[in-house]
Parts: structure tokens; sequence; C-alpha cells
């Protein structure tokens, strides 16, 4: 595995991800679980410029996720169970943060979680701002706290975390939200050097899918539609099983033809995604107005 050497056991993260992939196995008469802190809300920061969220991804976007918190296919795990971390995070923290601090620090990081998968991002980003600078050293910990900020559309915030996990881990898991803030930023060059990276090492179709739709945005914000046409034109084609990379990136290519004035291609796009998921994105609205 990537960022991992021959012979050593999983990391701390890759355990962390496998316990939360497991998470809906748990006893259902499991008491419920509530944050250990009382949450107030505090002024939504100001998003960075020179643009707000970004929009390459936003149709297949279905909410960027912590891998140390999801199961394999990127669903969240289930909400109101109470967070039992793995002991390889807890020894992470502890490694980094001296005995007795890592069960406490475990702790809220769970809160944060909950706050998280919940869209309560402020307060997973009042939890995680003190956590991540008493250990910086923790790639769970920087991996989240960038995922928040990505959500709260503070880019160079999250470029900065997503950097550090990257150098931590190892991992090339995050690539795909890491190459959309620096489109964010209109950072071009360092976008397309990250999906370069991801392209490279071939990881998981989801995580390449998601990088394509991304570099393709980069390509159409700088003017170029037939460069973005082309990144995409190769997951267009027709599969047996369309799974969700593939509407993802069907969406993406037909908003791009449509903008390009191939208004046929862009109806055939959108109608092979609706004959797949009739409820995917907007493509009722979108075929109707092709019409």
């Amino acid at each position: 595995m990537l960022g991992q050497a021959p012979g050593e056991g999983p990391s701390a993260s890759e355990v962390w991800r496998d316990a939360v992939a497991r998470a809906g196995g748990n006893d259902a008469n499991e008491e419920p679980w509530v944050p250990d802190e009382t949450w107030i809300a505090e002024p939504m920061p100001e998003v960075d410029s020179p643009r707000s969220r970004p929009t390459a991804r936003r149709a297949g976007d279905r909410g960027a996720q912590p891998r140390d918190l999801v199961g394999k296919d990127g669903v969240p795990s289930p909400g109101g169970r109470r967070r039992n971390v793995p002991r390889p995070v807890v020894d992470e923290l502890t490694a980094v943060a001296g005995p007795g601090r890592g069960d406490k620090l475990a702790a809220r990081i769970a809160d944060a979680t909950y706050a998280y998968e919940r869209e309560r991002y402020q307060d997973a980003r009042r939890v995680l701002r003190a956590i991540v600078d008493e250990v910086p050293g923790s790639a769970a910990v920087r991996e989240l706290y960038g995922l928040v900020l990505y959500r709260t559309g503070q880019w160079t915030q999250a470029v900065a975390q997503l950097e550090a996990y990257r150098q931590l881990s190892g991992s090339l898991d995050q690539h795909p939200v890491l190459a959309d803030c620096y489109r964010a930023l209109r950072r071009y060059d360092r976008a397309g050097a990250v999906w370069d990276e991801l392209k490279a090492a071939s990881p998981s179709g989801d995580l390449v899918a998601e990088g394509r739709i991304v570099a393709a945005g980069c390509s159409a914000d700088q003017g170029d539609l037939a460069g973005a046409i082309a990144v995409l034109e190769r997951a267009g084609r027709r599969v047996s099983h369309p799974q969700d990379r593939h509407l993802r990136q069907w969406y993406a290519l037909a908003d791009l033809h449509e903008r390009a004035g191939d208004l046929p291609r862009a109806r055939e796009l959108f109608m092979r995604i609706a004959a797949v998921d009739p409820d995917a994105f907007d493509v009722r609205q979108r075929i109707r107005a092709l019409r």
C-alpha cells in the first residue's frame, strides 16, 4: 500500500478506516451517543477569494468524506452511535501528545466527526482547530480538519492541512479534494500536478474519477472547453453496469458539451444518466432545458 514500507502493518489511519467501515454492524441496543461538550454557534468565516465553492465537482459531489471515518463506498458511519476509536489511533495520538492525552484527544475527534457527519462544520472546525495545534503530527486530525475547511470554503487553510495529511500518511485518498482547493484558488499548475500524481498511481476508480472531473474543470475554467472534454471523453463511453462514478463523469461531460454548443451529445449523456437513475443530480431539468 502506498505510504507503507514493506513489512509494516496497517497504519493507524487504515485501522480507523476499517473500524468505522464496520460501524454498521454495531449492536442495535448500543446506547445513543452525543458530543462531550455543548456546541455554541459562531460566525461563519469568510470564504477565500478568488472564487466561492468550486464547481467542477458540483454535479457528482457526494460530500468530501474523511476516508478514515467512512466505509469503502464513502457512506458515513451511522450517526447517534458511540464512537469506539481504534487503539492504534489512540496510540498515534498518545505518541505525539504524550501519555494520558491519547484517550481524551480521541474523544474530541469523535465529537468533531459527529459534527462533520451532520454538516455542522463550524462546530467541527472549532474542535479540530485546537487539536491540530496540539498534535500536528496526527494524519487523521489533519485529514478531517482539512475536509472541514474545504466544506467551509477556506481553500488556503484546507490546502495546508491536506498537504500535511499527504506528507504524514503518504496517501492519495484526498487528492481530488486537494486539487479542487488549488483550482478554487486558481493555482491550476498545482491542481494539475496533484492530478498527474493521482493519475500515475492509478488508485481506486472512484478516486481517479473525482480527480478527472477536477482536472476537466481546471481546463474549462481557463477557457479550454475542448481540452476539458478531452480529459473526460474516455470516461464518457457506455458501460454495461454503470456505477456512481460513471454517472458523475457523464454528467460533467454532458455539462461541458452543452457549454461548448454540442447539444445533441449533451442530451444523449443526460438521457443516459436518467436511464440509469432518473433522480440523479438535476438530469430531468437539464433534459427538459435541451428539448
